[in-house]
Protein backbone atom coordinates (compact mmCIF):
# COMPACT_ATOMS: atom_id res chain seq x y z
CA UNK A 1 0.00 0.00 0.00
CA UNK A 2 0.89 3.82 -0.34
CA UNK A 3 1.51 6.35 1.88
CA UNK A 4 -0.55 9.08 2.98
CA UNK A 5 0.53 12.44 2.79
CA UNK A 6 -1.15 15.17 5.06
CA UNK A 7 -0.81 18.89 4.14
CA UNK A 8 -2.17 21.26 6.45
CA UNK A 9 -3.08 24.55 4.42
CA UNK A 10 -1.22 28.15 4.89
CA UNK A 11 -1.73 30.64 7.41
CA UNK A 12 -4.47 32.65 7.58
CA UNK A 13 -5.12 35.99 10.04
CA UNK A 14 -6.96 33.78 12.49
CA UNK A 15 -4.13 30.72 12.44
CA UNK A 16 -1.56 33.39 12.66
CA UNK A 17 -3.18 35.03 16.10
CA UNK A 18 -4.24 31.83 17.28
CA UNK A 19 -7.91 32.27 16.94
CA UNK A 20 -9.85 28.78 16.83
CA UNK A 21 -10.80 28.35 13.25
CA UNK A 22 -13.43 25.30 12.28
CA UNK A 23 -15.60 26.16 10.24
CA UNK A 24 -15.62 30.52 9.65
CA UNK A 25 -13.92 30.09 5.51
CA UNK A 26 -11.46 32.25 5.72
CA UNK A 27 -8.67 32.93 2.73
CA UNK A 28 -5.12 32.31 2.98
CA UNK A 29 -2.67 35.25 3.75
CA UNK A 30 -0.30 35.86 1.40
CA UNK A 31 2.53 34.43 4.05
CA UNK A 32 -0.10 31.49 3.51
CA UNK A 33 0.23 31.15 -0.37
CA UNK A 34 3.77 30.89 0.05
CA UNK A 35 3.52 28.61 2.41
CA UNK A 36 1.91 26.62 0.10
CA UNK A 37 4.15 27.27 -3.48
CA UNK A 38 6.53 25.90 -1.33
CA UNK A 39 5.09 22.48 -0.58
CA UNK A 40 5.49 22.11 -4.67
CA UNK A 41 8.22 19.94 -4.88
CA UNK A 42 7.45 18.01 -2.09
CA UNK A 43 4.30 17.10 -3.78
CA UNK A 44 5.44 16.47 -7.03
CA UNK A 45 8.52 14.39 -6.49
CA UNK A 46 5.86 11.47 -5.24
CA UNK A 47 3.31 9.79 -7.77
CA UNK A 48 -0.35 10.73 -6.67
CA UNK A 49 -3.01 8.41 -6.67
CA UNK A 50 -6.01 10.36 -5.50
CA UNK A 51 -6.55 13.77 -3.55
CA UNK A 52 -8.89 15.04 -0.86
CA UNK A 53 -9.52 18.51 0.10
CA UNK A 54 -11.63 19.70 2.58
CA UNK A 55 -14.26 21.99 1.52
CA UNK A 56 -13.04 24.93 3.22
CA UNK A 57 -11.31 27.77 1.21
CA UNK A 58 -8.30 27.98 2.60
CA UNK A 59 -7.35 23.98 2.08
CA UNK A 60 -8.89 24.62 -1.35
CA UNK A 61 -6.63 27.14 -1.89
CA UNK A 62 -3.74 24.98 -0.49
CA UNK A 63 -4.32 22.29 -2.64
CA UNK A 64 -4.49 24.22 -5.63
CA UNK A 65 -1.39 25.99 -5.08
CA UNK A 66 0.77 22.80 -4.80
CA UNK A 67 -1.03 21.91 -8.09
CA UNK A 68 -2.95 18.76 -6.78
CA UNK A 69 -5.18 17.22 -9.73
CA UNK A 70 -8.79 15.81 -9.68
CA UNK A 71 -8.93 16.87 -6.33
CA UNK A 72 -11.95 15.00 -3.96
CA UNK A 73 -13.83 17.67 -1.86
CA UNK A 74 -14.49 15.58 1.36
CA UNK A 75 -17.12 17.03 4.19
CA UNK A 76 -15.41 14.78 6.64
CA UNK A 77 -12.08 16.23 5.85
CA UNK A 78 -13.17 19.63 8.02
CA UNK A 79 -11.93 21.27 10.65
CA UNK A 80 -12.98 20.57 14.23
CA UNK A 81 -16.46 22.35 14.92
CA UNK A 82 -15.50 24.49 17.98
CA UNK A 83 -19.04 25.27 18.42
CA UNK A 84 -19.07 28.09 21.56
CA UNK A 85 -15.14 28.41 20.96
CA UNK A 86 -14.87 29.18 17.53
CA UNK A 87 -12.67 32.73 17.11
CA UNK A 88 -11.35 32.30 20.51
CA UNK A 89 -8.08 31.32 21.34
CA UNK A 90 -7.14 29.07 24.00
CA UNK A 91 -5.56 31.90 26.81
CA UNK A 92 -9.35 33.54 26.37
CA UNK A 93 -10.68 30.37 27.20
CA UNK A 94 -8.27 29.58 29.80
CA UNK A 95 -9.45 32.58 31.90
CA UNK A 96 -12.98 31.09 32.80
CA UNK A 97 -11.68 27.47 32.32
CA UNK A 98 -8.10 27.26 33.31
CA UNK A 99 -7.46 23.13 33.07
CA UNK A 100 -9.33 23.29 29.75
CA UNK A 101 -7.83 21.16 27.24
CA UNK A 102 -9.82 20.36 23.97
CA UNK A 103 -8.37 16.95 23.14
CA UNK A 104 -9.79 16.12 26.67
CA UNK A 105 -12.86 18.02 27.08
CA UNK A 106 -14.30 19.19 23.68
CA UNK A 107 -15.44 22.45 23.39
CA UNK A 108 -18.69 24.69 24.36
CA UNK A 109 -22.22 24.25 22.25
CA UNK A 110 -22.15 27.02 19.82
CA UNK A 111 -25.45 27.69 17.29
CA UNK A 112 -27.74 25.01 16.17
CA UNK A 113 -25.76 25.33 12.75
CA UNK A 114 -22.62 24.39 14.29
CA UNK A 115 -23.43 22.88 17.77
CA UNK A 116 -19.39 22.36 17.91
CA UNK A 117 -17.94 18.39 18.44
CA UNK A 118 -16.80 16.00 21.28
CA UNK A 119 -13.42 14.41 20.61
CA UNK A 120 -14.78 11.33 19.63
CA UNK A 121 -17.09 12.72 16.61
CA UNK A 122 -14.06 13.93 15.54
CA UNK A 123 -12.82 10.85 15.71
CA UNK A 124 -15.57 9.12 13.68
CA UNK A 125 -14.99 11.65 11.05
CA UNK A 126 -11.29 10.62 11.04
CA UNK A 127 -12.23 6.99 10.56
CA UNK A 128 -14.43 7.89 8.15
CA UNK A 129 -11.87 9.61 6.27
CA UNK A 130 -9.44 6.56 6.70
CA UNK A 131 -11.45 4.29 5.20
CA UNK A 132 -11.69 6.45 2.16
CA UNK A 133 -7.99 6.44 2.06
CA UNK A 134 -7.58 3.02 2.31
CA UNK A 135 -10.07 2.42 -0.73
CA UNK A 136 -8.29 5.00 -2.91
CA UNK A 137 -5.13 2.92 -1.79
CA UNK A 138 -6.13 -0.35 -2.61
CA UNK A 139 -7.51 1.20 -6.06
CA UNK A 140 -4.25 2.88 -7.06
CA UNK A 141 -0.51 2.29 -7.13
CA UNK A 142 0.04 5.52 -6.30
CA UNK A 143 -0.05 7.41 -2.79
CA UNK A 144 -2.95 9.53 -1.33
CA UNK A 145 -3.14 13.35 -0.60
CA UNK A 146 -5.41 14.81 2.41
CA UNK A 147 -5.23 18.78 2.42
CA UNK A 148 -7.19 19.85 5.48
CA UNK A 149 -6.53 21.34 9.05
CA UNK A 150 -4.35 21.08 11.83
CA UNK A 151 -6.57 19.87 14.44
CA UNK A 152 -8.47 17.43 12.28
CA UNK A 153 -5.39 15.73 10.57
CA UNK A 154 -3.81 15.57 14.16
CA UNK A 155 -6.88 13.34 14.98
CA UNK A 156 -6.51 11.69 12.10
CA UNK A 157 -3.03 10.88 12.87
CA UNK A 158 -3.74 9.66 16.27
CA UNK A 159 -6.55 7.26 14.70
CA UNK A 160 -4.36 6.27 11.91
CA UNK A 161 -1.78 5.01 14.80
CA UNK A 162 -4.17 3.04 16.72
CA UNK A 163 -4.70 6.17 19.17
CA UNK A 164 -7.52 7.14 20.72
CA UNK A 165 -8.84 10.65 19.14
CA UNK A 166 -7.52 12.64 22.27
CA UNK A 167 -4.01 10.94 21.06
CA UNK A 168 -3.83 14.17 18.55
CA UNK A 169 -2.53 16.31 21.17
CA UNK A 170 0.69 14.76 20.43
CA UNK A 171 1.31 16.04 17.43
CA UNK A 172 2.58 19.64 16.90
CA UNK A 173 1.44 20.58 13.46
CA UNK A 174 2.38 23.70 11.44
CA UNK A 175 0.71 25.30 8.71
CA UNK A 176 1.79 24.80 5.18
CA UNK A 177 3.56 21.47 6.07
CA UNK A 178 3.50 18.02 4.95
CA UNK A 179 3.27 14.91 6.73
CA UNK A 180 3.94 11.38 5.43
CA UNK A 181 1.64 8.00 7.17
CA UNK A 182 3.20 5.04 6.46
CA UNK A 183 4.04 1.33 7.06
CA UNK A 184 6.59 -0.92 8.65
CA UNK A 185 6.77 -4.72 9.07
CA UNK A 186 2.82 -3.85 7.98
CA UNK A 187 2.57 -1.26 10.45
CA UNK A 188 1.47 1.94 10.52
CA UNK A 189 4.11 4.37 11.11
CA UNK A 190 4.77 8.69 11.13
CA UNK A 191 7.62 8.21 8.03
CA UNK A 192 7.68 12.19 8.40
CA UNK A 193 6.60 15.19 10.16
CA UNK A 194 5.92 19.09 9.91
CA UNK A 195 7.82 18.98 6.56
CA UNK A 196 8.87 22.27 4.60
CA UNK A 197 11.61 22.20 1.26
CA UNK A 198 15.12 22.40 3.04
CA UNK A 199 13.71 21.85 6.39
Amino acid sequence: MGDVFLVRHGETEWSRSGRHTGWTDLPLTERGRAEARQLVPLIRSHRIGAAFVSPLQRARETAELIGLQDVRVDPDLREWDYGGYEGITTAEIQRTRPDWFLFRDGVEPGPPDHPGETPEQVGGRADRMLAKVDAALADTEGCVVLVAHGHFLRVLTARRLGLPPSGGALFQLATGTVCRLGTEHGRPVIAGWNVRPGA
